[in-house]
């Protein structure tokens, strides 16, 4: 077995050369699994990959390490085509510099299982500096948000891009902005709303409460919705707050005080919550709170109504 294979034992990322007769002498005595011997058959790759261009016939002058790259990738249930189409540094990074990228990771309480969501959703971790990139984010965690060791992998699973983001020029400044609007508990931003960490402050978060102040809000009260319903931040403007605000201000005939009193009426859906419910209320002469039309249980609902209709 090659050394940059032997290094991705412990990762389950094995080589797809054939064994030596004294590897294969080696390997025996080892104490691998059944499971795990069985990836490094030769014909294994053909089972996994079947489908990727690479181990097509056309494709034979491929370097045997970019298929081991591949091999790793897809065993860690990573799509390899998106993650290579998505960090084109991966085409040359070696397979020991991804194994570092793992051991280093797993080093800060994750798992391998996390591997496939976190490498799927962010490929670029897989080429990040150790020391520039990644150990920064660890800190600021630990020292910024007070996260314990122990909970690392809760907040990396919760918003793996956080790994992505520079400290200095992201998630600081975004955590010093947040925290002037009103957003003290680092512990909740932490472990509730990380992705309010990796927004733009430019491009997302003042944008959203321009937005909100447009529709007649005073900027206090914008910050203060955004307070009670931190999700704000993530809606968007053409897809959300607006047709959601149009059919509450046209159709329902609401007031802005409703909304500054409930917020969150901009996380339920429009077409499988908000209509529906208005509609059924309109239907029966029924007027009741927007977060009672909108929280209660379909049983509940239906209650209100015969309460108010009885």
């Amino acid at each position: 077995m090659t050394s940059a294979a032997t290094s991705f034992h412990s990762c389950l990322c094995f080589s797809v050369q054939k064994l030596s007769p004294s590897s294969s002498a080696s390997s025996s005595s080892s104490s691998c699994s059944d499971q795990q011997m069985s990836l490094l058959s030769p014909t294994k790759p053909k089972s996994i990959l079947q489908k990727n261009p690479l181990y097509q016939p056309t494709h034979k002058n491929i370097s045997l390490q970019f298929k081991e790259k591949i091999l790793c990738l897809e065993i860690m249930g990573v799509d390899s085509g998106k993650a290579l189409s998505q960090n084109p540094c991966l085409h040359t990074a070696s397979l020991h510099a991804i194994h570092d990228i793992i051991t280093f990771l797993q080093s800060k309480g994750l798992y391998q299982k996390d591997f496939a969501r976190i490498f799927g959703m962010c490929p670029t971790i897989l080429t990040s500096d150790i020391r520039s990139e990644l150990n920064p984010v660890f800190n600021f965690l630990s020292k910024d948000l007070r996260v314990p060791e122990d909970y690392f992998r809760k907040v990396i699973n919760k918003c793996p891009r956080l790994l992505i983001c520079s400290v200095k020029d992201q998630l600081k400044p975004t955590l010093f902005y947040l925290q002037r609007l009103g957003f003290t508990d680092v512990h909740h931003l932490a472990y509730q709303d990380p992705i309010l960490l990796v927004s733009s402050v430019e491009n997302t978060l003042i944008p959203k409460l321009h937005y909100l102040v447009s529709l007649g809000f005073t900027r206090r009260e914008a910050v203060e919705m955004t307070l009670r319903c931190p999700g704000l931040f993530t809606f968007s403007i053409q897809n959300n707050f607006k047709p959601k605000f149009d059919y509450f201000s046209q159709e329902m005939e609401g007031e802005l005080d409703e909304l500054k009193d409930f917020p969150q009426y901009f996380a339920f859906s429009l077409d499988k919550r908000i209509k529906p419910r208005h509609i059924q209320l309109v239907d029966n002469g029924v007027s009741i709170p927007l977060s009672l039309m909108l929280k209660t249980t379909d049983e509940e609902f239906n209650h209100l109504i015969s309460q108010k209709t009885g």
